[in-house]
């Protein structure tokens, strides 16, 4: 008989950052998985407030916890992955969580799925500032304007480490937006379930309102100039007459006019102008659901 320890199927990396008081809520959501073979690694990046560390301290002996310097979102997530033992991997941020069958669900779609398949996402429910129901899709041409991904999805981690991971250079937002940009670039599909199969946090206090949307003109110029091959109007055409027939947001026309108001409004304008559209949705959400 072999003693060598066989893998588990995913790794579920949890980027922490003074997160303490999600803590205990992640733990229950991920001891309620109906598929079991998977190892959580909890990235401790630099959390400072003593609930944080606390809990980070006493939590069940079968939970990783890697310890570093504060290094962001990004540079969290790639420790992780990194440290990952498992083929699949899961993002997850400790403030969000899984319904039952999320992995049972997730696993499946991709080990029947071809090889170019990088990553398997579903729908979500929001909670917090928000509620409802957000709906996901993959579209290349979409994603180019728009982020119509989650970052919580089940990837290969082949798929990550042909991309170069998540840019560690983007500390104030859009991470997940340029990764997911990367992973169609470099031939990846996904595979959406069309089910709310993850509950997705929103605060108005989160990274998305109180920093990203403030400085959107500059993040997603940071993406386009990384990625202008795809933002020239020859790979904007091509990418549209590529994926037009499959469903879209974003039309032509759309794109055309984001990118002129990116390249003719003054930064803080255009930033100023999605952040009010984002804070006038979430105020008038909250007061839909009192």
């Amino acid at each position: 008989m072999s003693d060598e320890i066989q893998s588990p199927a995913v790794s579920v990396v949890v980027p922490c950052y003074n997160g303490g008081r999600f803590l205990d809520r992640l733990v229950e959501t991920l001891k309620h998985q109906t598929f079991r073979d998977f190892e959580t690694i909890i990235v401790d990046d630099g959390s400072t407030d003593p609930q944080t560390v606390s809990r980070l301290a006493s939590l069940p002996a079968d939970i990783r916890v890697i310890r570093q310097a504060n290094g962001g979102l990004s540079n969290a997530r790639n420790t992780g992955f990194r440290a990952a033992q498992a083929e699949y991997v899961l993002p997850l941020d400790c403030d969000d969580s899984l319904e039952p069958q999320f992995l049972a669900e997730t696993i499946a779609a991709m080990r029947t799925a071809p090889a170019d398949v990088g990553f398997v996402f579903t729908d979500e429910r929001l909670a917090g500032a928000r509620s409802g129901l957000a709906e996901h899709h993959f579209n290349a041409f979409d994603q180019l304007f728009v982020n119509r991904l989650t970052y919580c999805m089940l990837l290969r981690k082949s798929a990550w480490r042909a991309v170069g991971g998540y840019d560690e250079r983007m500390r104030d937002g859009y991470e997940d937006w340029e990764f997911n940009i990367a992973l169609a670039k470099a031939g990846f599909r996904g595979i959406g379930i069309r089910k709310p199969l993850t509950v997705y946090w929103v605060s108005s206090e989160g990274m998305l309102m109180s920093k990203s949307s403030t400085l959107h003109a500059r993040l997603w110029s940071d993406i386009r100039r990384k990625h202008s091959d795809l933002y020239r109007l020859p790979g904007v055409l091509r990418q549209w007459w590529k994926w037009r027939s499959v469903p879209h947001d974003v039309t032509l026309g759309l794109a055309l006019a984001l990118l002129t108001v990116a390249f003719v409004l003054p930064e803080q304008w255009f930033s100023g102008l999605v952040h009010y559209v984002r804070s006038r949705r979430l105020a008038s959400e909250a007061v839909a659901g009192r």
